[in-house]
């Protein structure tokens, strides 16, 4: 019902910044049904972990790791959402997906975005 894919991954250097963004497709039901998105890293040889979300309603989470560098926000159809990404470390290296959650608990996830930070 919902299809999610990610862009603006890249390589970057220390201290630089991204903002990737993430649509979501698919029936007009399921879109319309989203509670929440999210944005999930996976570094290799690492559990994924939650980098930050937002609800319907436009509260927002962070990582402890990435408080006060990244910013989630969604657009007011709520099938669309971005993570700004400032003062990006090495550490910050790793996969970033996309995820949704709708009305009665269906989840989706994203296909994954390369995230690099290196000089």
């Amino acid at each position: 019902q919902v299809h999610l894919v990610e862009s603006g991954g890249g390589l970057v250097q220390p201290g630089g910044s991204l903002r990737l963004s993430c649509g979501a497709s698919g029936s007009t039901s399921g879109i319309s049904t989203i509670t929440f998105m999210a944005w999930y890293r996976q570094a290799p040889g690492k559990q994924r972990e939650l980098v930050a979300r937002i609800t319907s309603g436009g509260t927002t989470n962070y990582a402890d790791s990435v408080k006060g560098r990244c910013t989630i926000s969604r657009d007011n159809a709520k099938n669309t959402v971005w993570l700004q990404m400032d003062s990006l470390k090495p550490e910050d290296t790793a996969v970033y997906y996309c995820y949704a959650v709708t009305f009665g608990a269906r989840t989706y996830w994203g296909q994954g975005t390369q995230v690099t930070v290196s000089s």
